[in-house]
């Protein structure tokens, strides 16, 4: 092979190089930037002036006092870093312990509520472990315990519940879902609390 058709060749990788590796990735990265800005940077969310989470994200919550997301299958719960499902069967015995430990959880915080009205969202991880939302059905069974925690009347927290409620994607992709991040800071703020945790 002569010099003339190897540099030609080194040329052609370079310039690919520069375009497609780099050109092109600074190029969508700047679209994202000016189109979607709030996406492109993580759609975090902010009370009080600070970054408390993102929108995309799952936290843990565990107080009586807060509304609770679906189960993580990262260790630990939520952990972004390590997104994974459980990768269990329905009829796995580890996975049938899982979801019958999360149903007694809730059972167990959530007086009055039976295993039939427990919705699949409430005991079932996700496909990433990090999802941060839950059916409206989901949000709805635990407004008696947070109404009570919170020393409010239940009207007044399950239509919290009901203003938090996001449409199918169109009105026609998904199911209606409540971001439970989200939800909980309409709820802090509701009561007049400064942070969150829990």
């Amino acid at each position: 092979m002569s010099y003339r058709v190897l540099w030609s060749s080194l040329r052609l990788v370079l310039l690919a190089t520069v375009v497609l590796g780099l050109g092109y990735n600074l190029l969508m990265t700047g679209i994202a930037e000016l189109a979607f800005p709030h996406q492109a940077n993580g759609s975090l969310v902010k009370y009080n002036g600070r970054v408390v989470g993102s929108s995309l994200i799952g936290q843990q919550f565990t107080a009586a006092k807060f509304f609770h997301g679906r189960p993580s299958a990262t260790t630990p719960p939520y952990n972004a870093s390590a997104s994974s499902s459980s990768n269990l069967g329905p009829t796995n015995p580890i996975l049938v312990k899982q979801v019958e430990h999360s149903l007694s959880k809730i059972l167990e915080s959530n007086p009055g509520v039976t295993r039939n009205q427990v919705p699949n969202s409430l005991i079932e991880s996700s496909a990433s472990g990090l999802d941060p939302d839950i059916t409206p059905t989901g949000a709805l069974l635990q407004v008696q315990r947070v109404a009570k925690a919170n020393h409010l009347s239940v009207n007044l927290v399950r239509q919290l519940v009901l203003s938090h409620v996001q449409a199918r994607f169109l009105w026609v992709y998904g199911h209606s879902y409540v971001n439970v991040l989200r939800l909980n800071l309409a709820l802090e703020k509701l009561v007049g609390r400064k942070g969150i945790g829990g």
